[in-house]
C-alpha cells in the first residue's frame, strides 16, 4: 500500500469522497455529511489529506485532519478534527484505517495540535470500535451534528 498526501479536490479524493457520501446516505437515510469542507482546510500546516493506493494504483482509503480552535461549535484551541476516514469495502480488514489514522495523528502533533477530535454516528459501529481501540474517548459534542441524537464525538490527546 502507498499512502500519500493528496489535495482534497484531487480526482481520486473526490471519487472516494463521493463513495463515502453514498455510504453515509445509505446508513443514515439522508443526503450524507453536509459539514462544509474546502480543499484549503487540508493544506499543511493547517491540515493534511491522505489517500491510500493499492498495488494496482487504485485509491482504496482516505482520511484527513483540519485545524480547529475555540468557536461557537464547541471546538477547543489546539484541536485537529479528523474528517473523511473511509476504506472501500473490498479493502476493509487490512488495517488501512488504523495506518491512516496513525499518520494523521502524527502529522497533527507535528503541526502543534494538542487534541484530535472526531464526530461519527451510531450507524457506524466499526468506526466507533476503531477509535475506541485507538485511545479515543467520548467527549462533549461539537461541530455540525452536535445537536443530532445519533451523533457521537470522541477525542484523544496528542501530547
Amino acid at each position: 500500500m502507498n499512502i500519500q498526501p493528496t489535495p482534497f479536490d484531487h480526482p481520486d479524493a473526490v471519487k472516494l469522497n463521493d463513495a463515502v457520501q453514498l455510504e453515509y446516505a445509505a446508513r443514515y437515510g439522508d443526503e450524507g455529511d453536509v459539514t462544509p469542507l474546502d480543499a484549503a482546510m487540508f493544506v499543511p500546516p493547517l491540515g493534511l489529506y491522505l489517500l491510500a493506493y493499492d498495488t494496482a494504483g487504485r485509491p482504496v482509503a482516505t482520511g484527513g485532519w483540519r485545524t480547529q480552535d475555540e468557536n461557537d461549535e464547541g471546538y477547543a484551541d489546539g484541536d485537529a478534527e479528523l474528517k473523511r476516514m473511509f476504506v472501500v469495502p473490498e479493502a476493509r480488514g487490512l488495517g488501512l484505517a488504523r495506518r491512516v489514522l496513525a499518520l494523521l495523528e502524527a502529522d497533527a502533533r507535528t503541526a502543534g495540535r494538542t487534541r484530535m477530535v472526531l464526530e461519527t454516528g451510531t450507524a457506524q459501529p466499526e468506526a466507533i470500535a476503531l477509535y475506541a481501540s485507538s485511545g479515543y474517548e467520548p467527549c462533549t459534542k461539537f461541530g455540525h451534528y452536535r445537536d443530532y441524537p445519533n451523533s457521537r464525538c470522541f477525542a484523544k490527546a496528542l501530547v
